[in-house]
């Protein structure tokens, strides 16, 4: 079995099948209290000693089968933690299990876990704690083999204050009064399906739910949880095409919580709970694609699991590849192809930004001493989502290639797999089609950084209006600019719009007098919807607009999604008049933001920890 670069557990040894987790979560000392029994599978004999990833954990006692047994914590190592070291007072043989307790407490710091104050919320009274363990941060919160490729059950309880509620990501599994605090309450869950540690997700909070469909609550707090009720009310729908293309959704429940503005991501796929950003709720369910992204995650990545992180575009690849025939089913194959088209530019930006020669930008990246936060960007994405339609329009189209993606999840479904196995599969379901495959440059597909080898042709229908548009822009002399009026955008959806401005961003920056005939006409300050409102946002910074910099600065701290929050830090910083505020606002900010977050723009703008 293949090391994990990115974790000290050994999955040769043994496999963790069940953890059974007690957590108390003091929002005082902002810490969790907890005690964790993992049923351990041996895979070896003269089987004594076993590693658990932690990261800046107290671990407090270990016991095996209700044994002390011996621990020592090992060096502790810049992003993967500290391994931490568990003699058996006992041997056992391949095939036995072991019931592994360890007492533990939390960091303060620690990188799963953002507790937020009052004032951080929307309600402004209460508490609230939530936590993002992908891609290697469950270990500062769970002692655990922290890696993908070991899937387990789980059972948990939760001791909270009274007055919040907590949700994890499984079944909920009843309620009482803490029988040792009657100020506190204690929720419970089962996880029954077996799944990865990156997935295990807790959140406490002043929250409300609403029933949206058969199988779909949406949780938030009240501030804004009718706003989310109504933007995700076509979740059974997508839900069902999910299930039409890819077979039946095994995990019972499938609940959406929005959370606090600083959560880092758009969506996390947590089972039975997705995480989503406020940053969707425009208004007209325009960003609810998001939402299909976290559903089809249901079947590649939480039931077929990329092994080790370096083959996160299984993960990926395959999710936009399905959210996007989602796409299909509800809205036709020229949406498919327009959103195919705007994932493009979004990988040529990040090629761009991390250099086309940069290793990280391989499909199949190594990651042997690199921080997995540091490789996430759009490439395992968008590169994967480009070579599954480039075999798509290769082996016969979207039914033929969407009836191999069902086949790859149905044997696969339960395990964790390499871009190796996936191809095995791939050539075995074609294999009459073996001339076809073998004539891909598999090599510069996978392991060659940059641009994929092959750019697809893609339906322009619902982007020729978009390109027009900007081509109007690009090439206008100052003379020209009062030809343009407010019905210029009027026909576009908030997709073409989005569009619009993607395109803008590629060419030279606009002169300032053109960025300002745009605010004159289109009113773009006052659009609400944060995809277009972000892209406007850059593209006035880099026009040197001065007075879009507050704006930009205040979007990249009011809310907290990196795929938001990075780039507008950026512009301002590049923006060599307001460098300087740029840094000294991240700085008075940083305190407020997700940690990982605040890790990476310290990177981006070169900020050192201590300043």
């Amino acid at each position: 079995m293949s090391a994990d670069p990115s974790s000290f557990a050994s999955a040769a040894k043994c496999a963790s099948k069940h953890l059974n987790l007690n957590l108390y979560v003091d929002f005082d000392k902002h810490v969790i209290r907890a005690t964790v029994e993992i049923t351990v599978e041996v895979l070896e004999d003269r089987f004594s000693s076993l590693t658990l990833d932690t990261r800046d954990l107290k671990v407090i006692s270990v016991t095996a089968n209700g044994q002390e047994a011996r621990f020592t914590m090992g060096p502790k190592h810049t992003f993967k933690g500290t391994p931490l070291e568990i003699t058996l007072p006992f041997d056992l043989s391949r095939g036995q299990n072991v019931i592994v307790g360890v007492t533990y407490e939390t960091s303060p710091g620690a990188p799963a876990l953002q507790w937020l104050t009052p004032e951080q919320t929307a309600g402004k009274k209460h508490p609230y704690l939530f936590s993002q363990c992908q891609a290697h941060h469950c270990r500062s919160m769970v002692p655990c083999q922290d890696s993908p490729s070991i899937k387990h059950t789980y059972y948990a309880q939760v001791s909270v204050p009274k007055e919040l509620v907590a949700a994890m990501s499984a079944l909920r599994d009843g309620q009482e009064v803490d029988p040792q605090d009657s100020h506190r309450m204690v929720y419970r869950f089962r996880q029954p399906v077996p799944m990865p540690s990156y997935l295990i997700a807790l959140v406490v909070g002043a929250l409300e739910s609403r029933k949206i469909g058969p199988r779909t609550n949406v949780w938030s707090e009240k501030e804004f949880v009718d706003r989310a009720a109504f933007e995700f009310s076509e979740t059974e729908t997508m839900l069902k095409t999910a299930e039409n293309l890819a077979g039946p959704y095994v995990w019972g429940q499938y609940d959406i919580l929005v959370l606090p503005p600083s959560f880092p991501y758009g969506g996390m796929e947590n089972p039975c709970l997705t995480f989503a950003t406020p940053t969707l709720l425009a208004g007209d369910k325009s960003l609810s694609n998001v939402i299909a992204h976290e559903i089809s995650h249901s079947w590649t990545g939480n039931l077929v699991t990329n092994k080790t992180w370096e083959h996160f575009w299984l993960n990926e690849g395959h999710t936009v590849y399905l959210e996007r025939m989602i796409g299909r089913r509800l809205e036709g194959e020229q949406f498919r192809q327009f959103k195919a088209m705007g994932g493009w530019k979004d990988l040529q930006d990040s090629v761009s930004t991390f250099g086309d020669k940069n290793p990280l930008t391989n499909l199949v990246p190594s990651l042997q001493d690199v921080d997995p936060d540091d490789a996430f960007s759009s490439v395992p994405y968008e590169k994967g989502f480009a070579l599954l339609y480039h075999l798509e329009e290769l082996l016969g189209g979207p039914e033929v290639f969407m009836g191999f993606v069902k086949s790859y999840i149905q044997l696969f479904a339960y395990s964790s797999v390499t871009t190796e196995q996936w191809k095995d599969f791939l050539f075995t379901y074609f294999q009459d089609k073996v001339d076809v495959l073998n004539k891909v440059d598999w090599n510069a597909w996978m392991f060659t950084p940059g641009m994929p080898p092959v750019k697809p042709r893609y339906d322009t229908t619902l982007a020729d209006a978009c390109i027009a548009l900007c081509q109007r822009w690009v090439q206008a002399k100052e003379q020209d600019l009062n030809g343009f009026s407010e019905s210029d955008v009027k026909k576009l959806s908030s997709h073409q719009l989005i569009e619009f401005f993607s395109l803008l961003l590629q060419e030279e920056p606009l002169p300032l007098s053109h960025v300002k005939k745009m605010q004159e006409v289109y009113d773009l300050n006052s659009c609400m919807n944060a995809e277009v409102r972000f892209r406007w946002l850059r593209l006035c910074v880099r026009s040197r607009w001065e007075e879009a910099v507050p704006m930009a600065l205040k979007m990249a701290t009011e809310q907290g999604r990196m795929k938001f929050t990075r780039p507008l830090f950026r512009e301002v910083f590049n923006y060599e008049k307001y460098r300087e505020e740029a840094v000294h606002v991240f700085l008075a900010r940083r305190g407020t933001m997700h940690p990982v977050t605040s890790g990476l723009v310290s990177k981006d703008m070169k900020v050192s920890g201590d300043q």
